[in-house]
C-alpha cells in the first residue's frame, strides 16, 4: 500500500486538488511531488516531521494545503522565506508550484535542517535552506509565510519583521485563533480575506501587506 501511495503521489495530489476544484498538477509537478513523499514518509519515521504518518493523509493534510497557499500568494512574489520550515511545509511545495519564487527555508532544529537539505538536493531545486532560527537572518523578503511553528504568536511577531513593505505576510492557521496571532503582529500590516483551506474544518490561510 506504501509504494502505491508514495508512487502515484502526485496523481492521487491531483484529485485531491480537483475535489477541492483547483488546477492539476502538471507532468513534472507531480514527478517531484512523487520524489517529496517519498522522502517526507522515511524521514518522518526517525525524526518526527509530522504526527501525521499515513502517506495519503500527508497528501490531504499537508501537501493539498500547502498547495492552496502556492497558488493564493500573490503575483508579484520573487523571494519567499517559509519561517520554521520544519518538514518543508509549505516552503517545499511553493517551490515545486511557483518556480519564478526564490525560497528560503528556515529551521533551528538541526535534524530537520538536515532532511531540508537533502529534499532540496534530491528535488534538484534552487532552494535555500538556512539552519538556524529564522528571527536572526538579516535580510527582507517578498513573503513571509508560517504554519504549524512553536511558540506560534512569538514567532509571527518575529516573521512579521522580515516582510519588506509591500510585502506580504501569509499564516496558515485555525481560523479561531487568528486575531491573536494579527495582534501579536501588530500594527503596519493590511489584511485580507479569510481563505479556508480545503480537507480540514477551520484551517484558512490569511495573508496580511506590510504598509508601513
Amino acid at each position: 500500500m506504501e509504494n502505491e501511495e508514495t508512487g502515484s503521489a502526485g496523481l492521487l495530489l491531483n484529485d485531491l486538488l480537483q475535489q477541492a476544484g483547483m488546477a492539476s498538477l502538471g507532468p513534472e509537478q507531480i514527478k517531484q511531488f512523487d520524489i517529496y513523499l517519498s522522502l517526507f514518509v522515511r524521514w518522518n519515521a526517525k525524526i518526527n516531521l509530522s504526527s501525521v504518518r499515513d502517506p495519503g493523509e500527508i497528501l490531504a493534510r499537508h501537501f493539498v494545503e500547502s498547495v492552496t497557499c502556492a497558488c493564493a500568494l500573490p503575483d508579484n512574489i520573487s523571494t519567499l522565506l517559509d519561517f520554521g520550515s520544519g518538514g518543508g511545509l509549505p516552503g517545499i511545495p511553493i517551490a515545486l508550484c511557483r518556480p519564478e519564487i526564490a525560497v528560503t527555508l528556515a529551521d533551528s532544529q538541526g535534524k530537520k535542517a538536515a532532511f531540508l537539505q537533502e529534499a532540496v538536493r534530491v528535488l534538484g531545486i534552487p532552494t535555500k535552506v538556512f539552519a538556524g532560527r529564522g528571527e536572526t537572518l538579516s535580510e527582507q523578503f517578498d513573503c513571509v509565510v508560517l504554519r504549524a511553528v512553536d511558540k506560534m504568536a512569538d514567532a509571527v511577531h518575529s516573521a512579521a519583521q522580515l516582510v519588506r513593505v509591500g510585502g506580504c505576510l501569509a499564516l496558515m492557521t485555525a481560523s479561531v485563533d487568528a486575531p491573536r496571532f494579527q495582534s501579536a503582529v501588530g500594527e503596519g500590516y493590511k489584511w485580507g480575506e479569510e481563505l479556508p483551506l480545503p480537507g480540514s474544518t477551520g484551517r484558512i490561510c490569511l495573508c496580511g501587506v506590510r504598509v508601513v
